[in-house]
Formats: structure tokens, sequence, C-alpha cells
């Protein structure tokens, strides 16, 4: 009997991930069966500078997942992120043809569409995700879908990810050159999305912050639904360079200090300006966004953090005071390759890779698409979000 197995790649700056998880039927989440990482190299602000290393670091990332899992992978789902990921809407619409007639997919399709050739400043970039936001018909605003009534004019606003499309045909071609094929590739932010969030704060109204290497992605959702997308070019590794030189002391030294594992004579309060200079930065970033996108204090369910940065003590606190809104760390526990010795994976860099998992096995049990990235296939990201939610 065929087994249902679903393998995420995510190629970080500083390290890539790979997770193998198996879907179960009468288990509520996948099995992770197996997960490795190997440091990344040849990657700058998660794009790529050097191919021959970054197919080095994703091929010993994946024998070592394939060693955990005991399994030959193939065929894998692929997260892109870096600094050229962005997000923008546009409006779109179409006169329908049948007044006494009912509003199907194909209509929903065209409009979007419509959207898509309104798309301004998109020379060298890619669609990755083309996700209907609110749809009118006849001028009125529709809560939900508009599948099944009838009018004669269909308008959307649809947000559409992109990012340059030398950076997506570059790490493409870099995972398939590590000897495997890409079914799949799906935007960073919403990958994870499928693992941090749960459906009450996505519908209330949220935001997720990751806090990587030398990036931080921000998605913010509301009615279960991603509205907005943002990468900025600064993260984690910033605030530890700042320690090291605040403190002149080495990085490895300056890593476990942010994290608070370091152990060494220095004063408190100059680490603690040292870091709050550099998370100040980061969420004056943040609160710009949602200033942008009219959001700012007005996400119930607050920040969510995630990413290796998220480890430092004091960022939910400061997270809450910079926005004014409720702060929290992401959390879950994915089942490892050896449940029966307890072990568990909780650490909120994995994430994307199994929100990858996740997105995988829904291909394999719907036919229902998000937007096929490797040829354009756009479909509407609403229906497909609420098959696997909890």
């Amino acid at each position: 009997m065929s087994r249902n197995i679903s393998v995420g790649i995510d190629v970080g700056t500083r390290s890539t991930r790979v997770v193998i998880a198996e879907y179960i039927k009468g288990k509520s989440k996948p099995v992770v069966l197996g997960a490795a990482l190997c440091q990344s190299r040849g990657l700058k602000h998660g794009y790529i500078v050097n191919d021959k290393e970054a197919v080095q670091s994703v091929r010993c990332a994946i024998k070592a997942a394939e060693r955990s899992a005991g399994i030959k992978i193939k065929e894998v789902f692929l997260s892109i992120g870096g600094i050229s990921l962005e997000a923008t809407t546009s409006s779109g619409f179409i006169l329908l043809p049948r007044t006494d007639g009912e509003i199907n997919d194909q209509d929903k399709q065209k409009t979007i569409n419509a959207c898509k050739d309104n798309l301004k400043n998109v020379a060298n970039k890619k669609v990755i995700d083309a996700i209907p936001i609110s749809y009118k018909v006849d001028g009125k605003e529709v809560l939900g879908r508009p599948d099944g009534m009838k009018g004669s004019k269909l308008e959307v606003k649809t947000l559409f990810i992109l990012c340059l499309e030398q950076h997506f045909n570059q790490l493409v071609r870099v995972v398939e050159d590590a000897g495997v094929e890409v079914v799949d590739v799906i935007a960073a932010p919403i990958a994870a999305s499928l693992v941090a969030l749960s459906k009450r704060q996505r519908v209330a109204g949220c935001l997720l912050a990751n806090i990587g290497a030398e990036t931080v992605s921000i998605s913010v959702f509301e009615d279960d639904i991603p509205i907005s997308l943002q990468v900025f070019p600064i993260g984690s590794t910033d605030i530890t360079n700042d320690i090291a030189l605040g403190l002149q002391i080495t990085l490895e030294e300056a890593e476990k200090i942010k994290v608070g594992e370091g152990k060494g004579a220095y004063a408190r309060r100059l680490l603690d300006e040292i870091i709050e200079a550099r998370l100040s930065d980061i969420f004056e970033l943040i609160e710009a966004h949602l200033k942008k996108i009219g959001r700012d204090g007005l996400l119930p369910a607050g920040i969510i953090l995630t990413g290796g940065g998220a480890g430092i003590s004091t960022i939910e606190d400061f997270a809450k005071a910079s926005l004014r809104l409720p702060s929290k760390r992401a959390t879950s526990k994915l089942v490892d390759v050896a449940p029966n010795d307890g072990k568990e994976i909780t650490d909120s860099s994995w994430f994307v890779a199994y929100g990858l998992c996740i997105y995988g096995f829904n291909q394999t049990r719907s036919p229902i698409r998000l937007i096929k990235t490797l040829k354009w296939n756009p479909r509407q990201l609403l229906s497909w979000f609420k098959q696997f939610l909890p």
C-alpha cells in the first residue's frame, strides 16, 4: 500500500531545513518521520548568491532527512522568502454575460485575471499567490464568496504575492540540482501560518512575524485570510553583531547571550540597551506597515512571533509595548521520528518546513489548488485555506 508522504524544504539564510511527514488516517495532524537541518551557504538576505554552495547545503539537509526517515525523497514543496518577496493589492471587474445566471468559478477566475492585468510595476517579478480578499456584486459588498449569486457586474480585490523572477528561478534550480523535483513553491510566511496560527487568531485579526537571521517577514490575517505581507532587510544577526561590538566579545558568545544562554561579566543595562535599540528598528518598520494598511492597533489577536530571533527573552514585552497589541511566541508540538522516545520539535524555526508538508497533503486530497507557481494557474485561496484549519 502506498504511503501518503509530503516533504517541505525551507532554504533560509542561516539554515536549510527539511521535514518529511506522513498523513495517517485518524491522526489530527501529519506525523513527522524525519527532520534535518544543515548550515546554509551561498545565500544573502534570503536569495542565492552562490549556486554551488547553496546546492551543497540543500543536498546535505536532504540526505540527513532521508537517513532520519529511512526513505528516499523524490518530490518536495519549497518555500520562498527573502527581501524580494512582497505583496500588493489590485482590483478588477467583469461584466457578467447573463443576469439570470449564477456566478461560478469561471467568473471568479476571469475577475482575478482582470486584477492581474491591472498590476503595475511588476517587471521582472513573478506572481506566486493570488488571494481574493473581497468581492462585490453590482457594487454591493459580498459577505463571503459570491458563488450562486446573480448580477450584472462582479468586482474583486485581490492580494498578489510576488518575488523577483530571477530569485525564484535560482532557488528552484538549486533545489532541483540537489536531486529532487520541486512540485510547488509557496511564500514562506503563508506556509508558517498553517502551523503557527489558529483559526480563531486568523478570523479575529493578527500579525505573524518571523524574525529570521537577515530578514523579518510579516503577514497580516483578517477574516481567516491573509490581507498583507512584507519582508524587511533586517534580522537577528544584526542584534548578534551589535552585542559582539558593544561588549567586545566573539560572535559565538554574543549569540548565546542574545538568547539568554551566555555567561560572563557584562553590564546587564548595556546589553538591554543594545538589544532594545535593534528591536526598536524592527518594530518601527512593522508599525509603519500596519499604519500603511490601516491596522495599527487594530488586530485583536495581536502579534505572534516565530523564527530564531523570537528566542530573545525580552521580545514579547518589547513587541507589546511597541505595537500596543497582545504579543506571544508561537507554540506547536511536532511529533519527531521517534515518538516513543518522547521527542518533539517545538522550535518555531521549523514551522515553515512543516507548514509546507501540510500544504502538500492538501494537494493529494483535493483538486483545489493555491496558485501553481511553476505554471500560471491561480485558484481561490479561501476555499483551500479552510480545508485544514483547526
